[in-house]
Parts: structure tokens; sequence; C-alpha cells
């Protein structure tokens, strides 16, 4: 076959490709354009989203912010008398933004604005890092069935492997202990004590079920939790004080 002859044959068969390429194509152009149009839409949502989370987060953040102005405060303990000639009292400074005159004072003025944090934004990071203030908060004024219900509030948001997780895990038991629920407190820094979680401090750990033990009249199991301070961590800043408790 001549070379002409092939190079038509060639064009031909190209034409035709090229024709049943578009009879394709159009047949089956409703389908494709809703398809686009769907993978458009799914684009847009996913922008939406995106975007929406992020003012979320934002929101969160401030109003956490505003939150720790209160949380973070000065306490300046009223006086009557000036320490020094010339030095104003401290009563006559309370009258300043972000001054209290006791702990709970301040707490109390805090109180309101971590819940309004946590409560509008409770599963952004924010939100938890608010809720958790607010449980140990609750705890420091010794309300504490409620700064139990909002330290596990903290750990099914979080996640009881997450830093606020295993940080509202202690507060709970602390809290526990505070409240007199001496056998709940005991179980909870157990259950941390026997963890295999390597970031739980289990020096600290050990020394407040030690101290739950003691509380609780029970000074055998008491030494041995101070005993395995001394033996599994000899280095440890508490490791003096379980030894002291032990002397006494």
């Amino acid at each position: 076959m001549k070379r002409k002859e092939r190079h038509h044959l060639k064009e031909n068969d190209l034409a035709q490709t090229l024709v049943a390429a578009r009879q394709a194509v159009e047949a089956r152009r409703g389908m494709l354009t809703g398809v686009l149009l769907a993978v458009l839409l799914g684009a847009v949502v996913i922008g939406g989203i995106i975007v929406w989370n992020q003012e979320d987060d934002a929101r969160a953040e401030q109003l956490l912010a505003d939150a720790m102005v209160a949380f973070n405060a000065r306490v300046i303990p009223a006086s009557t008398t000036p320490e020094q000639p010339g030095e104003v009292p401290a009563a006559a400074t309370l009258g300043a933004t972000g001054s209290y005159a006791t702990e709970a004072a301040k707490l109390t003025a805090a109180l309101p604005k971590l819940k309004a944090a946590a409560d509008a934004y409770p599963d952004t990071d924010a939100g938890i890092t608010a809720r958790y203030h607010y449980a140990s908060s609750l705890t420091a004024l010794g309300k504490h069935a409620e700064a139990i219900q909002a330290f596990d509030d903290v750990i099914n948001r979080a996640g009881a492997n997450s830093l606020y997780g295993r940080m509202a895990q202690m507060g709970k038991a602390d809290t526990q202990a505070r409240a007199g629920q001496l056998n709940d407190a005991i179980a909870a820094w157990k259950s941390l004590a026997a963890s295999s979680d390597e970031d739980l401090p289990k020096d600290a750990i050990l020394m407040e079920l030690g101290k739950a033990y003691q509380a609780s009249g029970n000074q055998e199991e008491a030494r041995k939790a101070f005993t395995q301070i001394i033996d599994e961590h000899p280095t440890s800043p508490y490791s003096a004080d379980a030894r002291a408790a032990l002397g006494s």
C-alpha cells in the first residue's frame, strides 16, 4: 500500500475516533454536568465548613481570652495600714481593673466567663480549656459536685489520653478526695498509677494515692505508695515528702 493511501486511512481512523468521542461526550453530557455540579457543590460545602470552623475557633479563643483575664487577675489583700510611709494601702487599689481582694472573689468573677466560653463552643480546644479551668475553679471554691461533673465533661470531650483529659482525671480524683469521697479518690489514683501512659506524672500520682490512703486510715497501703515513690522515683521531688511521710 502506498504511503499516501496509508496516511488517508490514518486520517479517517482519527476522524472516526474523534466523532465517536464527541458522540459519547454528548450522550453523557447530562451525567457529566451533574457530576461536575456535585463536585463543585461539595467543594463549596467543604470550604464553607472550614471557614465556619475557623470563625468558631476565633470566637471561642476570644471568649476564652476574656475569661482568662479574670482568671489570671491579681489578688491584692485589703489592708488598712500602709506597710511603709507614703505607700498607698492595698484596699485603695481594689478599684483598679483586674484586681480582687481574695482568691475566692477572683474565681467567682471568672466562673461565669469560663462557663460561657465552655458552653458556647464545647468541642473546640478553647472550649475544653475553658471547661477545665471552670472545673478547677469550682474545686477551689468548694463546689465539689459541680467540679466533678465538669471534669467528667472535659474527659469525655477531650479524650482520656489527651493532655486535658489526663489533667481532668487527676483534677477529678483530687476533688473527690477534698469532698471526702476517699474510696472513689483512691480508686481513681490507683487506676492512674497503674496506667501505661508514660506522660502521666506517676510520682505525683503515688503521692496523692498515699495521702488518700492516710486520710482513709489505711496506713499500710499508704506506706506502700510512699515506698514505691522512693524505690521507683528516687530523684523525684516527691521522694523527700515520701520519706517524711514514712518517718511520721
